[in-house]
């Protein structure tokens, strides 16, 4: 039976936070998004959460222990209710969300749509994967892509026709995708012929939908050139014939599944292209079409890249979310011991909710999952305003945007997760066992930190590129922020103006930091302790962020109040504090792990 919507997100913290903080509703009254009101917004999130109740949840445990497998086609094929979940959330038009009108889409704000989407990640993030990638594909189309490869490949995705994928990386390269070794060979037709293999591709095969929309990178430029050798094409599972309809298959082979220890609904392929066991017009290679100008693939593949590293940071809130609320559910209801207090050992054993340290497990999940739901809406409101506004306040927007996105990424990947962890210990033994969701929740939150950049990626990333990007612009615009913020909650006096207090002493103990790394000559010695910075910088992030928010909960007149004011000095008194050791090993610019001889490890 499905979870009550309770035990997915919690949709009055969803309300809260578009509706009394981040004030979606004054996006009405913006050229894109005028057709839209409050009464849209709350019919979407009423929408998604009765869908992903009723056809996500309760399959969210078949997906997991009955994997996709290849059928005697050489197919991966997975679960009917996946596919059946998904024609609902077509048909619903879910799909069209934020996409432009003018391609059949409902040009919904990208706050609102996070939003909703997390209902489907927390019921199941597996099944909610294939159209969260596909939309991802579609979108670079539509923003990459030719007029003609817009209405061939972009359109039918957002119909629910086809599914799309994103084939980066290879089993020699990972991440590096400077060395990645599938060739592109340009026809006489125009068309390019490719040849490489392909690894962790998610949602790479399946019998879903028409045929899969491939979007891969391959080289065109010797190996020498490194990234600036590389191309983005867009490779069809099958030939797409001029009128739509889709035709021979196309020379892209299945040759195995990946085993995960999570996320098992989700397809993830080996993939080969132009090995010749399909030969399309009887030449080998796999058919592509070039997507922008040669060697300028990665960079127009990073318009996927950035929207899907919020999107993985959302799925992570999502899956902690769910958790925090099934171990609080939990919590109030299992009854074991009593309080430390107590002097009656034959009175009977109180709900473990009572319990200090069972308290703490859930104040730590609130703070972390409801942080991170703000984090990853503060984001898509920042995406909204670079589509809806121009000039100063788009570029502002854009450049708060592009720093933080390393951010949202990571930061629920690693605190989200641990928000699992913590899940799992107020079930105590229970909660490793299969019996109860809070497991899967965990195995399916640890691949987060992983896919679509590393955490020492995305720490490179922030301290090696945002940082100093636009001399240091996007940095200046968060910090006038956080000035703000702090201005105001000294106003506010009490709890908040310590919290505030407290915010500016490590605000300015960050920047500081920041300028000690930036004027150090030794540039390895400089990034060696890049995760580190990104993990303070996230947590000063989410400081503000809480301090956002109990500025507007400031007058607690209900319980949801009172909950964001407990969980604000929850952060603030046992997370913030963290923040100091870090910074103290940052400035010292320690040259261990450079100068490290592998040989002792």
């Amino acid at each position: 039976m499905a979870p009550s919507p309770s035990r997915l997100v919690s949709r009055a913290d969803i309300d809260f936070l578009l509706h009394e903080w981040l004030n979606v509703d004054e996006l009405t009254q913006r050229p894109r998004y005028e057709e839209h009101s409050r009464e849209t917004f709350d019919a979407v999130l009423d929408l998604s959460e009765a869908l992903a109740e009723k056809h996500f949840a309760p399959h969210n445990r078949d997906g997991d222990t009955h994997e996709p497998h290849i059928d005697e086609t050489g197919q991966a094929v997975v679960l009917p209710a996946v596919e059946a979940a998904l024609r609902q959330y077509t048909a619903a038009g879910l799909q069209t969300s934020t996409f432009d009108a003018e391609l059949g889409g409902m040009q919904l704000p990208f706050a609102v749509h996070h939003a909703a989407s997390m209902f489907f990640q927390a019921a199941s993030a597996g099944m909610y994967a294939y159209p969260f990638l596909a939309a991802g594909n579609a979108n670079l189309v539509a923003a990459q892509g030719t007029p003609e490869q817009v209405q061939t490949y972009a359109v039918p995705i957002i119909e629910g026709r086809f599914f799309g994928t994103m084939c980066l990386s290879e089993p020699q390269a990972g991440s590096s995708l400077g060395d990645i070794t599938t060739r592109a060979v340009l026809q006489d037709d125009g068309t390019y012929r490719l040849f490489g293999t392909k690894m962790w591709i998610s949602g790479g095969d399946h019998q879903m939908g028409d045929t899969i929309v491939h979007l891969v990178l391959a080289r065109t430029g010797p190996a020498e050139l490194g990234v600036k050798g590389i191309s983005l094409f867009i490779v069809p599972k099958h030939l797409v014939r001029a009128d739509g309809t889709v035709g021979e298959r196309n020379d892209v082979s299945l040759v195995g599944l990946n085993h995960k220890m999570g996320y098992r609904s989700t397809t993830n392929a080996l993939l080969n292209f132009g090995e010749g066991e399909h030969t399309p017009g009887g030449s080998a290679g796999a058919v592509g079409h070039l997507v922008g100008v040669e060697n300028r693939g990665l960079a127009a593949m990073f318009h996927m890249m950035n929207e899907a590293r919020i999107s993985v940071g959302a799925g992570a809130v999502a899956l902690g979310y769910t958790g925090y609320l099934k171990s609080l559910d939990y919590a109030r209801t299992r009854t074991q011991g009593r309080p430390a207090d107590h002097k009656d050992p034959t009175a009977p054993p109180v709900p473990i909710i009572r319990h200090p340290d069972v308290r703490r497990m859930l104040l730590a999940q609130k703070s972390y999952v409801e942080g991170g739901l703000a984090l990853i809406l503060f984001c898509a409101r920042l995406v909204d305003d670079t589509r809806s506004t121009d000039g100063r306040a788009a570029d502002d927007a854009g450049t708060l945007l592009d720093l933080l996105t390393p951010v949202a990424k990571s930061w629920p990947s690693q605190w989200c997760l641990a928000a699992n962890d913590l899940a799992i210990q107020v079930h105590g033994g229970y909660g490793y066992t299969r019996d109860y969701d809070v497991e899967q929740h965990y195995r399916d939150n640890r691949l987060n930190p992983i896919h679509e950049g590393t955490h020492g990626i995305q720490g490179l990333d922030l301290l090696g590129r945002k940082i100093g990007a636009d001399g240091g612009r996007g940095l200046h615009l968060l910090t006038e922020r956080m000035r703000h913020t702090i201005e105001r909650s000294s106003a506010a006096g009490g709890d908040t103006k310590a919290h505030g207090d407290a915010l500016a002493a490590v605000l300015d103990d960050l920047l500081d930091v920041t300028a000690v790394l930036g004027s150090t000559p030794d540039r390895a010695v400089a990034l060696a302790n890049a995760s580190t910075y990104l993990e303070a910088f996230g947590h000063v992030t989410l400081a503000w962020l809480w301090l956002e928010q109990e500025l507007v909960a400031a007058d607690p007149v209900n319980a949801l109040h009172q909950g964001k004011l407990n969980a604000a000095a929850y952060f603030f008194t046992h997370e913030l504090p963290r923040v100091g050791p870090q910074l103290d090993l940052l400035r010292s610019r320690s040259d261990l792990l450079v100068h490290l001889d592998d040989s002792t490890l």
